[in-house]
């Protein structure tokens, strides 16, 4: 793991991560960053293919925008995406693990998470539901997810993946995996 001294010459001198909160910038908790709900989005339909060499995702839509609404609520057995504000730019030997934080499972919301492969460069994905018999209103803004981030041997090859940028959906479009 690198720890949070290095994470933040690192956001200093290469971007690491973009659109950090002040909190984060001078005193951040832990061994990584906690990140933001930026954005949230719903389905739109509910037809997905994943295949061996093809996949559509459904369609989804923006529901809720930092800055634009003040918050979400989450009905008991809600998932939605979830868009960071913060944008990671990952150099070609650091790779990122992404954890929920604790509050959210205390409130009974869980957070499906993957991890950031070296190269990658973009806002994160993650989906988002409430699993507990409870509403719960989330302020965007809020910090629901932790970052740890460590360092790789060489690799041969960056992430090459359709997903950069914080792409959220295909649309309900079909395309080649690359």
């Amino acid at each position: 793991m690198i720890g949070t001294k290095e994470l933040l010459e690192l956001v200093k001198k290469k971007k690491l991560v973009e659109n950090l909160c002040e909190r984060e910038l001078k005193n951040p908790e832990g061994s990584g960053f906690d990140l933001r709900i930026g954005e949230a989005f719903r389905f739109k339909t509910f037809k997905g293919f994943l295949g061996e060499e093809d996949r559509h995702t459904p369609e989804v839509k923006s529901f809720a925008k930092y800055g634009k609404e003040k918050g979400i609520i989450l009905k008991p057995g809600a998932y939605i995406l979830m868009k960071t504000i913060e944008k990671v730019n990952l150099p070609d030997n650091v790779g990122v693990i992404f954890r929920p934080r604790t509050t959210l499972y205390r409130s009974g919301l869980t957070l499906f998470t993957g991890a950031g492969s070296p190269g990658y460069s973009g806002e994160l994905i993650f989906a988002m539901v409430n699993l507990g018999g409870t509403t719960v209103k989330i302020e965007l803004g809020a910090r629901v997810v932790h970052a740890l981030f460590y360092k790789t041997g060489p690799n041969k090859s960056n992430y090459r993946g359709q997903w950069v940028s914080g792409r959220v959906s295909t649309q309900g479009k079909k395309e080649k995996q690359v």
